[in-house]
């Protein structure tokens, strides 16, 4: 790799009646071992970049130090509202018959608790009703004393009984608890059985209308109390560690500014195969019922992760088989550096492999402006220098790993490694990873 990477005498703009770099021969970067420096490179590895403080500037490089301290990050994700499973009331008819009145309330509606929604009929109420007024007459005949024998005891209680069977049949029919009670109170038979809401809530389905025939098993009202809601999130399995149950998220209607505090679930997250993503549940109160099932929320979920080395993302080459940056070896050198990333927090991502906190990186303005290609195309001229780790197979650069101590010898062959846990595995047994 004799000579300079692109050839050209300088780095200039030219014009040419459009506001961009001309050609890539206008862009001079010097190597190391280049005739006209001053100092003794030969020891240099030859992919080795060198930039002169002028032309940095020109070119917009900017290069920052690698911290290693904990991370506070936020997921961001978008939920859907969805009513909670445990607050939704059917209301179906368990008898055959037809709808006598319907009231106007329709899907959408709020209604409260014993609220009369409609009205039907059915002659099995007929036999059910005559059945609990003549149990309440024969009880009246009964003069309760506190005197009775045993028989007279076994009599009453018999006829309690038959009192709580037979209102427990008019419920189990359909009719509430207020009609039952009016029944016992007027003695009176009703035809008409009125269907109230179990409690309060929003309309979800309605299915009745004045004079409708209708079965038994047959669904009238679906009713939501939306006092409580669940907001279903998606997200991906590298992040669902983090959704721990008992976890505060925030929720923020869009649009509104409304937010709200949510609770993440004690249920364990339900897997999507179509979405390969995890369901997980967040609970919210829900004041003013701002929050109607199938709307969209914002979910953000505070994250506080240990130590680690982050980089700004922006600094990192992504060739699509591996990752680079560019240390700041100073005096204008700049050396490549594969590394190997993990989780991406905004635009800063953690380093596992290959950096060591007190570095410096290039972070913007790497080398050849702008221009992803002209990057990775300098890049490719240094692949030849670098040494793979035998123990991860990780590239890195053999003059900073022996500077630091991480190279090795065996057989006669130098090795060099990211770290010094993997230098002392290597040495261990190194034939267990020559053999890979």
């Amino acid at each position: 790799m004799g000579g300079a990477f692109l050839a050209g005498s300088s780095l200039n703009w030219r014009s040419s009646g459009r506001n961009t770099i001309s050609d890539t021969r206008h862009v001079h970067i010097e190597n190391p071992g280049h005739q006209g420096s001053e100092e003794d490179l030969s020891s240099m590895p030859p992919g080795m970049l060198r930039i002169n403080a002028e032309k940095q500037q020109m070119i917009g490089v900017r290069v920052a130090p690698v911290e290693k301290k904990a991370i506070t990050h936020t997921i961001r994700l978008l939920g859907r509202v969805a009513a909670d499973e445990t607050r939704i009331y059917r209301l179906n008819a368990v008898v055959d018959g037809w709808i006598t009145k319907a009231l106007p309330n329709t899907t959408g509606s709020f209604v409260k608790k014993n609220e009369v929604l409609a009205a039907f009929y059915s002659p099995e109420f007929l036999s059910a009703e005559q059945a609990l007024i003549y149990a309440l007459s024969a009880m009246d005949r009964v003069q309760v004393t506190g005197k009775e024998n045993p028989a007279q005891k076994d009599q009453i209680t018999q006829f309690k009984i038959n009192l709580r069977q037979y209102k427990d049949t008019l419920r189990n029919l359909g009719m509430g608890d207020l009609q039952v009670e009016q029944l016992i109170r007027t003695r009176t038979y009703m035809e008409n059985i009125d269907l109230t809401s179990p409690a309060d809530g929003f309309i979800l389905v309605r299915n009745v209308s004045p004079g409708q025939r209708f079965e038994k098993g047959t669904e009238w009202y679906r009713i939501a109390d939306l006092k409580t809601v669940w907001v279903l999130a998606d997200v991906f399995e590298r992040e669902a560690k983090h959704f721990k149950p008992g976890a505060k998220a925030k929720i923020t209607l869009p649009y509104q500014k409304e937010t709200f505090q949510g609770t993440i679930s004690q249920v364990l997250p339900v897997f999507d195969g179509a979405t390969r993503t995890l369901k997980v549940r967040i609970e919210t109160e829900n004041p003013g019922f701002l929050l109607r099932p199938d709307m969209f929320v914002d979910v953000e979920l505070p994250i506080q992760l240990p130590e680690a080395i982050s980089i700004p993302a922006d600094a990192i080459l992504d060739s699509g088989l591996k990752k680079t940056v560019f240390i700041d070896q100073g005096n204008g050198y700049f050396e490549p550096q594969e590394v190997e990333a993990g989780l991406r927090m905004g635009n800063r991502v953690e380093i596992i492999r290959g950096l060591e906190a007190g570095e410096k990186i290039v972070t913007s303005g790497t080398f050849l402006i702008d221009s992803e290609s002209k990057l990775q195309l300098a890049a490719a001229g240094m692949q030849a220098v670098l040494a793979k780790d035998p123990v991860c197979g990780l590239e890195v650069s053999p003059r900073k790993a022996e500077k630091e101590g991480k190279k090795a010898y065996h057989q006669g062959k130098s090795y060099y490694f990211c770290s010094e846990e993997h230098k002392k595995q290597f040495e261990n047994d190194p034939e267990q990873y020559l053999k890979k």
